[in-house]
């Protein structure tokens, strides 16, 4: 079983940065893919990123390439997403994910077996 918890959202203006943690519980982090998927109100859940269990591969949505960058402290059990040039678009509750399996690192939400509470990101000005 494995624990997420999110935190680091808010409120930003239009061009601003936020970077979002996701603190996971448990001794075998390093043996699970992490993504990010977010929900803005009356949409369905979107992929924005992920990276696999040692780091060393990343994807992310073409909406938000460029602009975001996925990471990962394993000895801190911590993911992270920082956003930066954020738009009124990237409004959005953000969810961190798990996926058993240390090479994994899927854009499908339906591969992930573990889900943090999320942390709303509004970007307004």
């Amino acid at each position: 079983q494995v624990q997420l918890v999110e935190s680091g959202g808010g409120l930003v203006q239009p061009g601003g940065s936020l970077r979002l943690s996701c603190a996971a519980s448990g001794r075998t982090f390093s043996m699970y893919g992490m993504g990010w998927f977010r929900q803005a109100p009356g949409k369905e859940r979107e992929f924005v990123a992920a990276i696999s269990g040692s780091g060393s591969r990343t994807y992310y949505s073409d909406s938000v390439k460029g602009r975001f960058t996925i990471s990962r402290d394993n000895a801190k059990n911590t993911v992270y997403l920082q956003m930066n040039s954020l738009k009124p678009e990237d409004t959005a509750v953000y969810y961190c994910a798990a996926q058993l399996g240390r090479y994994s690192a899927s854009n499908s939400d339906r591969s992930y077996d573990y889900w943090g509470q999320g942390t709303q990101v509004t970007v307004s000005s």
